[in-house]
């Protein structure tokens, strides 16, 4: 007759090797519910703008929100072209994201016969944080205070007003080429790579005007570097409220009743559940009050969003900004 101690010890081995079994069969790629570890958001311009700005102050509540560390990383280049390429190229596993602007997330795709990617097969639309009004300021040596005075003025002054912009394509720059061409001004165009270099040449008067958001611009209108003459889009800045849109002066064109705006995406193939929860900590962090209140300071429209909603409004401006940039002329390689 068998010892009970023996019985015990073989029924334990035998449980011992039931265990070891199943740890074998489990999936070798199991991990730790998402995030288990610091995400990377990409801002494709220089530290300074509003976009590095805004991505900094979302980035801090949406790190308490994941409980990891969301780590801003600024390339700046290439109408963003560079910080969305490296983004759209990462695995797509949640941990880069890019937040961007309208330029590198749509318009691009019109003006490049060479761009690295391709939003619709290489990115994922997550959520579309805000509208991105502009205001239109002149250097206080150009002698007009209403946007029909500009108009006049650079048609009068024809081939001797530039005009800078954070990127070609962007809409600063098709906006500039609008106004350009309706008035046969042959206006230059100048490239910056970021605000902050075009805010600093359009005070120094290397270019005459430019569009610039609210957070750039405000300090140097209250200074009197610059001079605002008007707000694309439909309403006025809440930053800006005695600032009339470029509309309720009578420019009633498409391109200056558009805006541009913000938003984050991540990599093709990024699984839904993860884009779900990426858009939910962007949600929770835009909406709380004192982010609204940055937001609206900055010059921005707060958007309610989310992946389906961000996807069809895409869908519906694309054919506005082909458009747009078809007019322009530019075509870039």
């Amino acid at each position: 007759m068998a010892h009970p101690s023996s019985n015990r010890r073989a029924w334990l081995c035998a449980a011992a090797a039931s265990t070891a079994a199943l740890f074998a069969l489990a999936p070798a790629h199991a991990q730790a519910p998402y995030p288990n570890k610091p995400i990377r958001l990409v801002v494709p311009f220089q530290a300074g703008g509003a976009t590095d700005v805004l991505a900094r102050v979302l980035g801090q509540k949406m790190s308490a929100g994941f409980g990891q560390p969301v780590v801003i990383d600024n390339k700046p280049g290439a109408a963003g072209i560079i910080g969305t390429d490296a983004v759209a190229k990462s695995a797509p596993d949640g941990y880069t994201i890019v937040f961007s602007l309208s330029n590198a997330l749509l318009t691009n795709e019109f003006l490049y016969e060479k761009l690295p990617y391709d939003t619709q097969r290489d990115l994922t639309l997550v959520y579309q944080v805000a509208m991105g009004p502009l205001v239109l300021v002149v250097h206080p040596s150009v002698p007009v205070k209403t946007a029909p005075e500009l108009l006049k003025y650079v048609a009068a002054n024809k081939g001797k007003v530039a005009y800078g912009s954070y990127g070609v394509g962007a809409y600063p720059h098709l906006a500039g080429a609008h106004m350009s061409l309706t008035q046969q001004a042959d206006m230059n165009h100048v490239a910056y790579k970021g605000e902050a270099p075009m805010m600093q040449d359009l005070i120094g008067g290397q270019i005459q005007m430019a569009y610039a958001s609210a957070l750039v611009a405000k300090p140097h209108i209250d200074a009197g570097k610059v001079r605002a003459i008007g707000v694309s889009g439909e309403r006025r800045m809440a930053a800006l409220p005695n600032v009339p849109t470029m509309a309720e002066q009578g420019l009633k064109d498409e391109a200056y009743r558009v805006t541009g705006w913000l938003a984050f995406a991540v990599p093709a193939k990024t699984p839904k559940p993860i884009v779900d929860r990426i858009a939910d900590e962007v949600r929770k962090a835009s909406q709380q009050p004192d982010v609204r209140e940055r937001i609206a300071a900055m010059g921005f429209e707060l958007k309610d969003s989310s992946p389906e909603l961000f996807a069809a409004a895409w869908k519906q401006e694309r054919p506005v900004w082909e458009r747009l940039i078809k007019q322009s002329g530019a075509k870039l390689e």
